[in-house]
């Protein structure tokens, strides 16, 4: 998943250290730069950006103006210099604020929950995924998914309907189902919540299975369900 962003920053060093931290992450597209408010609110309002990093403190129209602009914005990461502005970037739900100057560990801490957040929006919309079996994408219902059985180098995905065999990693189906609705609880199995019958003596039943919740994923899927 690729993330477009904007810098907007009237600083030219910190246009430049930012630039550069957004260079290195793979999964971030730098659109557009801008040295002021103006010119990126006129950009915003007619191009599709999922990320603007912002700088707060700006002359005549301010990164706060900028946010008061908005009803509904992508996300945000402020970049300041000044701590004074973190309340009211939380009041205006913001990710997260960067206090200049930041390190790239800290920008990075700041993008990944970006990614994450965008992520679990763009699953959670989606009631479908596809899985690569054999020489072809197959197209699979989240309803219909039942759990997915790890075997040697496959996994099996058992759904209502049939069994499909993929190459892909239990990380890599992990990574396209939203974690809401489906969890590992072996290293061998991850289930859809909704269609677990009963859990008996740390054995998951659904359908005729019998599926078995190991040591090292037992706190996780008992703290998951008693959400």
């Amino acid at each position: 998943m690729t993330i477009s962003c904007i810098i907007i920053e009237d600083e030219p060093l910190a246009m430049a250290r930012a630039k550069d931290f957004v260079q290195k992450v793979p999964f971030l597209q730098l659109l557009q730069t801008f040295d002021n408010g103006m010119d990126a609110l006129v950009y915003l309002k007619s191009e599709k950006v999922d990320l603007f990093f912002l700088d707060i403190q700006m002359d005549e129209f301010s990164g706060i103006h900028l946010l008061e602009s908005f009803q509904q914005r992508p996300a945000v990461i402020i970049t300041t210099a000044f701590n004074q502005y973190a309340i009211k970037g939380f009041e205006l739900s913001v990710a997260d604020y960067l206090l200049k100057p930041y390190t790239f560990e800290r920008f990075m801490q700041a993008v990944i929950k970006v990614y994450d957040a965008i992520r679990q929006i763009k699953i959670s919309v989606a009631n479908f995924i596809f899985i690569k079996t054999e020489y072809r994408l197959e197209k699979i219902m989240l309803n219909d998914i039942l759990f997915i059985e790890g075997m040697r180098d496959y996994r099996q995905i058992h759904t209502k309907e049939k069994k499909i065999m993929t190459l892909e990693t239990f990380k890599d189906l992990e990574q396209k189902l939203p974690s809401n609705q489906f969890v590992r609880v072996h290293k061998s199995y991850l289930v859809a919540l909704d269609k677990i019958e009963l859990i008996e003596r740390d054995r998951i039943k659904i359908v005729a299975a019998f599926i078995p919740i190991s040591e090292s994923f037992k706190e996780h899927f008992y703290k998951h369900i008693a959400k």
